[in-house]
């Protein structure tokens, strides 16, 4: 079986799932953990950002 690296696999995932599954989906595992999941995936953008542009020297 064939090793598929982190990115293929979410470039899959991202292209497969539309908004509005992954909103409903949120929806039906309740309005605080949508709102955790929401935090938690700012959060990884916002530090990946930083990571690439910022970062310390």
């Amino acid at each position: 079986m064939k090793k598929y690296s982190t990115l293929t696999v979410i470039a899959i995932l991202v292209t497969t799932l539309t908004s509005c599954q992954l909103v409903e989906g949120i929806f039906k595992a309740g309005v605080w953990t949508g709102i955790i999941v929401v935090v938690v995936v700012l959060a990884l953008i916002i530090w990946l950002i930083a990571k690439v542009f910022g970062g310390r020297d």
